[in-house]
């Protein structure tokens, strides 16, 4: 007799149909109209595969007081996210194999969910990078200035461009000579866009374009702008994903969004026609990842001086709730929103999650889409404790299982700290 049955209305095969989801050993194993297990959970709602979040900033080691693994896990899984890949600019920066084990242990003991991390490329690893290939679900390089990992430069793109990498690379694509020659004061988040123009964005993607070779597996991170997904677009290079965030989805910037600084971001959120551009490469399929890009700062930090505030916004725990909303507000096919932040999120980093397919994880959720609440911070989980987002309708899932086992239950946390795993592409 099978370990766990999950039955339900799931999502399977591009589909929704009453089945039942046999799980051994944290694995789906057989999917039929019906099955007899040892433990049978019956749900109401609509199953679906539990979202993946491919990039997220938990702030551990390092910044306890913004996030840590723990509380970001906890924040994710309310979201419907049973897996996370962690970005390397903690304190110290994961850039050696070292420091990558350190952080993986740290997660080991504190996680929820399962979650996997980047380590970070500069200019004095890059010559090394296969001796970090065991630590890390893939690599992350920043051609800006935005984070304490360091920048790398365009031409140094050829060393990495000849390295015979398998795992993805993301790149963070701002360049970072464009971006010193637009340097200025900022005091709000028009000026902040003009300090970091798309020209920059397009530049460095231009440069990835022209430099990269078809053996690698590259991802472009939260683009902001039509300049830069007119480039991607028009190189059609199958070996590129390109990911966006709800933030430059959702937000156009202007001086009546308060206060400024909750707003402030890198890239920086842009103007109408890029915000459209976004959109219709959402449903166009152009663009192939939905991504939080989840970077939490405290509020004191937030509510300071605009040029001292630090960028990012926290998004994990309401990048699904807000897309499953605007997907169905917008008309645009749910099994597009299931593709761009449970599929290709797997596909890209060689995950086995993210469809509801015998031999993967049995990673779920449950949605009930009539459901529809409005954002409100303090009822996220999240250490810092506030939202861009704030008033935001959304819909929440009901229950998140992670390799079978509940996390979240009728919106309660019901899993362990310590449950979560490190997974390697």
């Amino acid at each position: 007799m099978i370990e766990k049955v999950i039955e339900g209305k799931a999502y399977v095969e591009g589909a929704f149909s009453e089945c039942c989801i046999g799980i051994e050993h944290g694995k789906i194993v057989k999917i039929a109209k019906l099955l007899k297990g040892e433990e049978h959970i019956r749900l109401k709602g609509l199953i679906l595969p539990a979202a993946i979040d491919i990039h997220v900033h938990f702030r551990d080691p390092g910044f306890p007081e913004k996030e840590d693994f723990s509380s970001g896990t906890i924040s994710a899984a309310f979201g419907g996210v049973s897996c996370v890949l962690d970005m390397p600019n903690t304190s110290p920066a994961t850039t050696t194999p070292n420091l990558c084990k350190d952080k993986i242990n740290i997660g080991e003991k504190k996680a929820f969910i399962d979650f996997g991390i980047y380590a970070g490329i500069n200019e004095e690893n890059i010559d090394y990078l296969n001796d970090l290939s065991q630590f890390c679900t893939g690599y992350k390089v920043y051609l800006g200035e935005t984070t304490n990992v360091g920048a790398v430069d365009i031409e140094t793109l050829d060393k990495l461009f000849l390295q015979d990498i398998k795992k993805p690379i993301a790149f963070h694509a701002e360049d970072k000579r464009c971006l010193d020659r637009h340097k200025g004061k900022v005091a709000n988040l028009l000026e902040h866009a003009k300090t970091r123009p798309s020209s920059c964005e397009k530049k460095a993607i231009d440069e990835i374009l022209k430099r990269s070779t078809s053996d690698l597996n590259m991802h472009i991170c939260h683009i902001s702008s039509s300049a830069a997904l007119y480039s991607l677009s028009s190189s059609k290079q199958k070996n590129i994903t390109i990911g966006v965030t709800p933030h430059h989805l959702l937000f156009k910037a202007s001086k009546d969004l308060k206060p400024q600084t909750y707003y402030k971001v890198n890239p920086p959120i842009r103007g109408i026609i890029d915000q459209e551009a976004l959109w219709e490469g959402v449903a166009s399929g152009e663009i192939d990842v939905i991504e939080s890009d989840h970077a939490p700062h405290t509020l004191e930090e937030k509510e300071g001086d605009f040029e001292e505030a630090p960028s990012g916004v926290p998004g994990t725990e309401t990048l699904f709730p807000l897309m499953l909303y605007q997907f169905i507000r917008r008309n645009i096919p749910l099994d597009k929103l299931i593709t761009m932040v449970c599929e290709k999120p797997a596909k890209i980093f060689g995950i086995p999650k993210g469809k509801i397919e015998i031999g993967r994880d049995a990673d779920l959720m449950v949605i009930e889409p009539k459901n529809v609440d409005k954002i409100k911070g303090e009822n996220l989980h999240s250490r810092c404790g506030w939202t861009p987002f704030e008033g935001f309708s959304a819909i929440f899932p009901t229950d998140l299982f992670v390799r079978g086992e509940g996390i979240i239950e009728s919106r309660e946390l019901v899993g362990e700290r310590g449950f979560g795993r490190f997974v390697e592409s």
